[in-house]
């Protein structure tokens, strides 16, 4: 087996980490993006090959710094947490991101939207699922051979990579878990931390209390058994 080396030209590529733009044009795309991002963290926290990130310049060809991408969010399997600059796919043993996921806004165009679909279909996306908040629309593409395949029924649909489900209630973009709970927002996830700390707290001071009781009582029988001792009583002799 031949191994070809990287020309000199190809060494000498710059790959910049930022295309320039700005990571949302609005705040619900923002929030959007950091509830979709974050908990998917949260969801493979325990995985160490699974990488996620948020608005990453992917670049899929070696030598090429113009045929770029950078999802909202997109998840690898197989390759390790990190920080990185930019997902240089032959650098991470050539694995493409399996599944990304984008929230519209309006500065988005349709020709924009529509390049991006090609080089996910182009360069190996498993999953693709785009998001419009204004309408309220969510769309998905499943990979069936060459080609994105777009998903017919997309509420209830449940991520063959992911185990995650989508939903919409109340206009809004509802995603659920594999254990069944909703992905939860910042503020929401700070409130959980604060009531398991709470009840942590809770169960502490009850077992203390316990503690404390054992302990009254067990001074109070070495007490009772002092007083009959001193009074001639021995408790093997009744």
């Amino acid at each position: 087996m031949v191994t070809q080396l990287p020309s000199a030209a190809q060494q000498d590529i710059i790959y910049p980490d930022s295309d320039g733009q700005p990571m949302a044009d609005n705040t619900k795309q923002f929030e959007l993006i950091v509830l979709i991002k974050k908990n998917l963290d949260l969801l493979f926290a325990n995985d160490p090959n699974v990488f996620v990130a948020g608005d990453l310049l992917w670049y899929p060809v070696e030598g090429n710094n113009k045929t770029r991408i950078a999802p909202d969010t997109m998840v690898v399997f197989g390759r390790p947490k990190g920080d990185r600059g930019s997902y240089q796919q032959w650098r991470e043993d050539n694995i493409p991101p399996q599944v990304v996921f984008e929230i519209l806004s309006p500065g988005n165009t349709v020709i924009e939207m529509v390049k991006k679909s090609k080089l996910y279909e182009r360069y190996g996306v498993e999953e693709y699922y785009l998001y419009d908040p204004e309408r309220s629309e969510l769309t998905g593409w499943l990979r069936s051979g060459s080609e994105l395949e777009e998903i017919e029924e997309i509420l209830g649909w449940t991520s063959p990579r992911l185990g995650i489900r989508f939903d919409l209630s109340d206009g809004e973009l509802v995603i659920y878990r594999p254990d069944g709970e909703r992905f939860a927002t910042y503020f929401e996830l700070a409130q959980q931390k604060e009531q398991a700390q709470q009840l942590a707290e809770q169960e502490h001071q009850r077992a203390e209390q316990e503690r404390q009781r054992a302990e009254q009582a067990e001074t109070k029988l070495q007490n009772l058994l002092t007083r009959l001792q001193e009074q001639g009583i021995n408790l093997d002799d009744l």
